[in-house]
């Protein structure tokens, strides 16, 4: 962590878009996370609001309180970063970071161009409400009709320093659609869980909602990810070794202490223990797999 200020910036889809991107889930979430990360470096980068180049770690998120279709990213960004063109570190304003307004408007371009690509590209699936979509002329048109409209960029308090940010990782990078400590009664018929009405003020947002165990099932698994996606990205210069140790340099920051002895000491003595009686599993034999992948055969040639 750097010795700096941390922003939480929320970037969240149009209720119409999360319908589309319910069906294109891989496409459509790394879609989000990249445009909202190239919003940030750019407008970052522009002189006239910070001029430096910045990096942010993303978390992404799928869920709304009562369990809906809701995706939104999580973006976790250092409060200033190394001005451009030159080996100085640039400091954002106290208690402000970037302009929601102008985020939100690029945010908005960024993604519904990406989103005409993936169309003309025919990488995108059309089911069920979004099934008319499928023709050319009314994709477009839709299109035209979300980039009219206003989008969500919210951004938050900075956090209370870099072990607040830890804090925040440490809850959330892993979470799923909801916690144990939210479920209130669970029987053969029935599930019931509470959750926040953001529609309503004060301290009486939190609510009770009752579901058929199916639907409650259903909700659940609207939330599981694509095989092998990746919903933790790092972009910019926290994705960057080199970046990272010239920003610690600038902020006259100690990098930080890595003990290689004992982990490698760990790695030694890492084994794998029987459930059972807690002894150390040893391997007796590797079996090779029955089908052994191979080459498709080649075209004969005549």
């Amino acid at each position: 962590m750097l010795p700096v200020d941390y922003y939480h910036v929320v970037f969240t889809l149009p209720a119409a878009i999360s319908q589309l991107a319910f069906y294109n889930k891989a496409d459509m979430y790394g879609l989000l996370m990249k445009a909202a990360a190239r919003t940030l470096a750019t407008i970052a980068g522009d002189p006239k609001h910070l001029g430096a180049h910045i990096g942010t770690t993303m978390v992404l998120h799928t869920w709304g309180s009562a369990m809906v279709h809701h995706p939104h990213v999580h973006c976790i960004v250092p409060g200033g970063g190394i001005k451009t063109g030159e080996q100085q570190w640039q400091a954002c304003k106290k208690g402000f970071f970037l302009p929601v307004r102008v985020l939100s408007r690029l945010f908005r371009r960024l993604f519904v161009e990406g989103l005409r690509a993936l169309f003309e590209h025919k990488r995108l699936l059309f089911f069920s409400e979004v099934s008319e979509l499928e023709d050319a002329e009314k994709f477009a048109k839709w299109c035209t009709q979300q980039q009219n409209r206003e989008w969500v960029v919210y951004a938050k308090k900075p956090f209370a320093g870099p072990r607040a940010v830890l804090a925040y990782l440490a809850r959330y990078t892993h979470r799923v659609a909801i916690s144990n400590s939210r479920l209130r009664e669970i029987n053969d018929k029935q599930v019931s869980f509470t959750y926040k009405d953001y529609r309503r003020k004060g301290n009486n947002q939190h609510k009770t909602m009752q579901l058929d165990t199916v639907e409650f099932i259903r909700r659940f698994m609207l939330h599981v990810l694509p095989s092998g996606f990746h919903r933790i990205r790092h972009f910019g210069l926290l994705a960057s070794r080199p970046k990272m140790a010239l920003a610690r340099k600038l902020l006259d920051a100690p990098a930080p202490e890595v003990d290689e002895t004992s982990a490698k000491a760990d790695e030694e003595t890492a084994v794998f223990n029987c459930r059972k009686c807690q002894q150390p599993l040893e391997i007796m034999a590797i079996k090779e797999p029955v089908y052994l992948p191979r080459a498709p055969p080649k075209a004969e040639v005549r």
